[in-house]
């Protein structure tokens, strides 16, 4: 098990409506201390926490979370301000209802829209797994592909359940080319995050690995 190489592919998160900004800061002192991919924080945090950190550490924050059912325009007027703020990666949620009542252009055409208001910017695709069918899982990497997304995302970790090996699995072997997987929500730790990557994730959303990282200091990893 190679631990910087898993803390590479972290998304250091903390999305909690309690967070602070002295908690905001520690996990981006955590993030660059042991270099994770990026720190995922609330928008309201992005200005000053990109501030803080500069060029040390790329910023990622939500867009239409947890429940996804904003308007596109609001959508892209939340990603564009954030990536006014300083944002370098863009974690939008879909319309699941859309999704679920097969309206697949409009579910597609949002994409395009948070895609296009991000730019060069990364934009990770969160489907919400826990709550899909399998046959939904399998439209939306299709749906994302044909978008032209950066990433689809397993949760937003505050439904019913987490990333699953089966649902990250399913989602490696159906995305298009280019479409990297992010698997999200209920890492446990290390263990956890290993099996994930190579399983085929390509990001990680969490916060339990680095508190696990923490918990190996001083013994050489």
């Amino acid at each position: 098990m190679n631990v910087k190489n898993i803390l590479s592919k972290c998304d250091h998160t903390l999305l909690t409506q309690t967070a602070t900004w002295e908690d905001i800061r520690k996990i981006c002192d955590d993030g660059i201390k042991f270099g994770t991919a990026s720190v995922c924080i609330p928008p309201s945090f992005v200005k000053t926490a990109k501030e803080y950190v500069g060029d040390k550490l790329a910023i990622c924050t939500v867009i239409g979370f947890p429940n996804g059912y904003n308007t596109t325009a609001v959508k892209v007027f939340e990603t564009r301000d954030a990536i006014e703020n300083g944002a370098d990666e863009i974690d939008m949620v879909i319309n699941i209802g859309a999704l679920k009542a097969g309206d697949y252009d409009y579910v597609r055409d949002e994409i395009k829209a948070l895609k296009a208001a991000c730019g060069e910017k990364i934009l990770k695709v969160i489907i919400e797994t826990c709550l899909l069918t399998e046959e939904e899982k399998l439209t939306m990497c299709r749906l994302v592909t044909e978008a032209g997304a950066d990433y689809i995302k397993t949760s937003t970790g505050f439904s019913k359940a987490g990333a699953t090996f089966e649902d990250v699995q399913l989602m490696c072997d159906n995305v298009g080319e280019g479409v990297l997987v992010k698997a999200a929500g209920g890492i446990s730790g290390l263990e956890d995050a290993q099996k994930f990557i190579d399983i085929g994730a390509s990001r990680l959303g969490t916060s339990r690995v680095v508190k696990a990282v923490q918990g190996l200091e001083g013994s050489g990893y």
